[in-house]
Formats: structure tokens, sequence, C-alpha cells
């Protein structure tokens, strides 16, 4: 059943395989919650493993994590192996390395304010369009200025500076309002209180990191812990958008390979397009038709395929569709949509099929040769070989302390930038501005001691340090930024 250039996914009337050279055309697992999405995902994310592909998936209740333990001997798997014919199916653990926003159940992830970009950041704070716009000009003053945007209290300090130099802003950049600016911080102090300020700052993730394969040749598997994250949605839904788009920028073009360099399935993926406006929608669309080349297969996992745009919807070749209910009106006309999606098979009616699967059974159609869909089959999903189930704290603690990636992001690292190059020249102005009341104070006395004393044309020390700062802070960077197509910064230093 096993073989190498492709990826057994259950049987239906045959084996239903999913073939790696199409695994980057994207795809799509829906099912209603309980129906075996999850399962599917371990599967799958097994599979690319053993072929050799990197995978990263978020674990939002915990239960993926156990794809990184050898999976316990239970009857009802030795049953569904001689059910669907599984000659090969052996138990066996996954690499996996886990990695956490908040440090606490696998490896701190972190990106810089600067990487994330004004776009992704003020879908993350829900800014309006006016604010969003201050947002722009703030970074486009800290991009021309030289000034790394680090952490949260670099942005606060560049605000701050952006409003106090508000009229010379607004003539270059355009229109900074005090309002605005205060709709700015406060949305970024809601942030800080959902934990968002863990995510910003040094080291930031490599992306290689997430790229890696052990000696034997397996891909490994990244797990976020994702049941915290998503008590704050729109962060879990940002991060996991700047993160394909980093995939985007950094990787190079590989055109179609015979199997994809990276993974990437997005878990509970109607939190990226909720309320999302239009604009950001073709982003996402724009970067997933193009992430393709460069050998990045995305996935999405959700419990409707009515969750995901159109224009997304029509990007994604590869689908396997569990049980849906059909209570309600809506629900009915979700099941026909999903249906239709589908190629049909003369020997049952797909949307009949689709509310009478049971668990751990799906409609499965993938791309074959020339990239055409197969037929829909009704598949009974094959078992994962790891775990069924979430690893003990204990497990967890001891991947982790083995893990490739131990000791590279665990310190957090506060180097020179914004927040201190902003109140490094606050306490100038404040000195320079002292010097000035000082020479004032002391050419009155001079003027009443002799009152045709000549006019110096010689700068005062605040225009002198004013203008040194001006010159000397935007090579502080050395390289010119350039932002990608979702804002990020497309290169690091």
């Amino acid at each position: 059943m096993l073989v190498d250039d492709k990826i057994y996914l259950g049987t239906s009337k045959r084996p239903e395989y999913l073939t790696l050279k199409y695994a980057n055309r994207h795809g799509l697992v829906t099912g209603a919650t309980g129906t075996g999405k999850t399962v599917t995902l371990q599967i799958l994310a097994e599979g690319f493993s053993r072929a050799g592909v990197p995978v990263f998936a978020a674990d939002i209740k915990g239960d993926l994590s156990g794809i990184a333990m050898e999976g316990t001997p239970q009857d009802f798997i030795a049953k569904r192996c001689e059910t669907i014919g599984f000659t090969d199916f052996a138990y066996g653990a996954t690499p996996t390395i886990f990695w956490d926003l908040f440090g606490k159940q696998g490896h701190p992830v972190r990106t810089t304010v600067s990487e994330m970009g004004p776009l992704l950041l003020a879908r993350m704070l829900q800014l309006n369009d006016t604010q969003e716009g201050v947002l722009n000009i703030a970074f486009k003053l800290a991009d021309d200025e030289g000034l790394l945007l680090l952490d949260l209290k670099d942005l606060r300090a560049l605000l701050v500076a952006v409003q106090e130099r508000a009229k010379e802003v607004s003539v270059k950049y355009g229109n900074v309002s005090t309002a605005s600016i205060g709709a700015i911080q406060r949305a970024l102090l809601v942030l800080e209180q959902q934990g968002g300020e863990n995510f910003f700052g040094e080291r930031a993730l490599e992306i290689s990191d997430l790229m890696r394969t052990t000696t034997d040749g397996k891909g490994y598997v990244s797990v976020l812990a994702a049941d915290e994250l998503m008590r704050s949605p729109r962060l879990y839904a940002v991060f996991l958008l700047w993160l394909l788009s980093e995939l985007f920028e950094q990787l190079p073009e590989v055109g179609d390979p015979d199997k994809p360099k990276l993974v990437f399935f997005f878990d509970e993926a109607h939190l990226l397009f909720d309320e999302a406006p239009k604009a950001l929608i073709d982003k996402v669309e724009q970067v997933v038709r193009l992430v393709r080349s460069k050998g990045v297969g995305v996935y999405f996992v959700t419990q409707n395929p009515a969750d995901v745009p159109e224009s997304v919807l029509a990007q994604l070749g590869n689908r396997i569709q569990h049980a849906l209910r059909a209570y309600t009106p809506r629900e009915q006309k979700a099941v026909r949509v999903a249906a239709e999606s589908f190629r049909p098979n003369p020997e049952f009616s797909t949307e009949e099929v689709i509310t009478q699967l049971g668990t751990g059974e799906a409609l499965v159609s993938v791309l074959e040769e020339k990239g055409i869909p197969s037929m829909v089959g009704r598949t009974l999903i094959r078992p994962p070989s790891s775990r069924i189930g979430p690893v003990t704290p204990e497990e967890r603690r001891t991947l982790v302390a083995g893990s490739p990636v131990g000791g590279l992001y665990d310190e957090i690292i506060d180097r020179e930038s914004a927040f201190e190059v902003l109140a490094e020249s606050a306490k100038r102005k404040q000195a320079a501005d002292e010097q000035v009341r000082l020479d004032e104070e002391r050419a009155k006395q001079e003027r009443m001691s002799q009152p045709t004393a000549r006019r110096s044309s010689r700068q005062t020390p605040a225009e002198a340090a004013m203008n040194s700062l001006a010159r000397t802070v935007a090579n502080r960077l050395g390289n010119a930024l350039v932002r990608g197509i979702l804002g990020s910064l497309s290169s690091r230093r």
C-alpha cells in the first residue's frame, strides 16, 4: 500500500493516494467537529514526513501533538487496517519540533514589528482605513530614518515621535491626527493584554528552522501549540498569514518539484477570512497562487468549504471532505456547494453521501496525472502510525529539550532599536533645549551690559544636535528596506 512517490490516504473502491508531485497544488480538509479532520491532518503530516517533506501545522486542541510518539496498539486500529487491506501498517513516531508563541509548550516564535509590516499589523489591531494610513506613515518614517522596529515598545515610541512631529510628518507623508495615534496606541494595549508582546522581538524565527530534515531523510513536523493562542483568534490568523508570506518572500523559485519543499496546514481557516477586507483576501489569493512555485503546499483545514472564499477555493486541487450536517437551509446549501466541487462519481450521489459519512470516513478527490482531479471516492481513512491523542507534559518537555533548535530561541535579545534611538534623541533634545535656555539667559545678560553685541549666525546647540541626528540616523540600518506582497520585509540583514 505504501509507495515512494505518493501518500496513502485510505481505501474506497481502490486505494486513494495523494501524489507528491501534485501536493504543492494545495488542498482542503473539511468536516464538522468530531468527524476526523485532526486524524486526517495527522496521517497527511506523517506521510509527508516519511517522504522527506517538512510540515508546519497548528495544534488547536493539543491532539496533534501525539504525532511525536509511537502509537499504542488498539483493536479498532487493527480492524480498520484489516478492512482497508493496509498490510504495510506499522506503529511509529514522527520527528517533531514543538513551537509556542508564548514559549510555554514549545520553542518561542517571534518576529519583529518591522518584518511584520503595516498591512498585517493593521489587520491584527483591527484598524480602520484612516488609522491604517497613519500606521503606514509611521512605518514609512521608520524605514526612511533607519529606525529598527523590533518590539511593541519600539512602535509605541515611534508613534509618540510621529505625534510630536505631526506638523512636519503631515507635510511630507500625509495628514496625521492625534485621534488616530491614540486609537492605534489603545489597540496596541489590547494586543499586549492578549499576549501579543510575546510575539514581537528577537531572535526572530528563521524559516530554515521550519524546513529541517533528520539524518535519515525524514521531514520534521513543526507543531505550533495553539490552544492558548486561539483565545486571540485575530493574532492566530495574522501570525499564520505572516508565516505564509515569509515563506513566499524568502524561498527561491523551484517550479514544479517532484515533492514539496514544505507543506503548511492552516487550521481553523475561517479565522483568516472572517470580516477580512477584500484587499486582504486578494493578497491572500495572490500569495496562495504564487507560493506554489516556491515548492510550498498550503492545506486549509476548516469545518465547511464555504469558510474559504471562492477565489482561494478554486486553487485547492486536493480535497478531503468529512461529514457535514444539514439541519438548516444554510447548512443544506453548504452541502450542495461542497458536493458540486467534486468530480462526480456515477455510483453515488455526492450530496447525499456527505451527510452520511461516519467518523474516519471521507470523500476524497486528488490531482492525478496531468493535474486532473480524480473521481470522488467514499473512503475509509487509514489510521495514523503515531499516537491518537496528546503527549503528556513530561513527554513534551523531553522532546523540547532534545529538539534540534534547542537554545536558539529561548533567550530574548534586546538590541538597540527605535525605542533606544528615540529616547537618546529626546535626551539630547532636552539637553540642547536646556543649553539654549542657558545661552539665551547669558545673551540677555550680555545685551544688558553690551547692547550693541553682534548677532551670531552659528547654529544653536539644539539645531546642531537635530541636524546631526537627521544626517546619521537614516544610515543606521545600512541597507535599503524593501517590503513584499503583504507588507513584510522581503529580506533581513
